[in-house]
This record gives C-alpha cells, sequence and structure tokens, in this order.
C-alpha cells in the first residue's frame, strides 16, 4: 500500500517542508540594494560636518583628562619628579599639540553649550523660558567658574 500524500495542512508544521509554510519561500536571499555612499559624505554640508568634527573633539577631551590626570600622578611623586614634568610640559611640540587641544575642547564646549536649550526645555508654569536665556545661563555659569578657576591658580 503506498503512502498517502500529504495535504500542504500537514506540511506547515513539518521542519522538511519550510515552502509549506510561505509558498514564496527561497533558501537564498537576494541581496539588498544599497547606495554606496562616499567616506566623505560628511563634507558636502556645514551641519554634517560640524556633527563629525564634534564627535572627533572627543579625543582633545580625553588627553586632557589624561594629562591632569597624570600632573596629579607627577605631583605625588615630589618636586624633582615636577619640575622634569614642568620642563617636559615647555617643549615646543607640546606646546604646539596643547594649542590645538585647546581649540578643540574651546569647540567641543562651544557647541555642547548651544545644544543646551534644545536639551534642557524650562518652563515657570505655563510659560516656556526662552532658548536665548537658557544660552545666556549656561555661557554665564561657563565664564564664572572659568574666572574662578583661574582665580584660585592664580593665588586668591
Amino acid at each position: 500500500m503506498s503512502p498517502q500524500p500529504r495535504s500542504p495542512a500537514q506540511h506547515v508544521s513539518d521542519p522538511i517542508y519550510p515552502e509549506a509554510a510561505n509558498p514564496k519561500y527561497t533558501r537564498h536571499h537576494p541581496r539588498w540594494h544599497r547606495r554606496r555612499i562616499p567616506i566623505f559624505w560628511w563634507l558636502r554640508k556645514w551641519v554634517y560636518t560640524k556633527f563629525i568634527l564634534r564627535e572627533l573633539t572627543s579625543q582633545p577631551v580625553m588627553y586632557a583628562a589624561l594629562l591632569i590626570l597624570l600632573h596629579v600622578w607627577i605631583v605625588g611623586r615630589g618636586p624633582e619628579a615636577y619640575e622634569t614634568f614642568v620642563e617636559w610640559l615647555r617643549h615646543p611640540l607640546l606646546v604646539a599639540l596643547h594649542l590645538f587641544v585647546l581649540g578643540g575642547l574651546l569647540f567641543h564646549t562651544i557647541t555642547w553649550l548651544n545644544l543646551a536649550p534644545k536639551a534642557l526645555v524650562l518652563r515657570v508654569g505655563e510659560r516656556r523660558i526662552p532658548d536665548v536665556l537658557v544660552l545666556a545661563a549656561h555661557y554665564a555659569g561657563w565664564i564664572l567658574v572659568s574666572a574662578a578657576i583661574f582665580w584660585l591658580l592664580r593665588g586668591g
């Protein structure tokens, strides 16, 4: 006696016949069309370039943080180590590098502060505080903290 032919409904749960669950099933997926994007796509618009530059300024931020940690570690090693470190910092190539890092830090700070009104929506009652006031408050805080640090470092 020959086996009875199976109906498509019987094939649905059968892993041997996956095409029974989906009649359009194919074992090989066709490649999707993906438009080629040039590596310097971000140079086409200033907004994109500014975004990428801001992301790249995380490197000067990291360098500055590591330099501060190194500075603290050197101070703990004694006056002779500190003098050697300060002499090393006076090397012209390091001064040039630190000017570049300063530029990156300033760009990072300014673009970060400019994002504040978009990220921080303040309300007093039903009224929203204007973006200009939020931005001015952030810049005022930056200037005040910078002035206080400068005053402390000058022997205030």
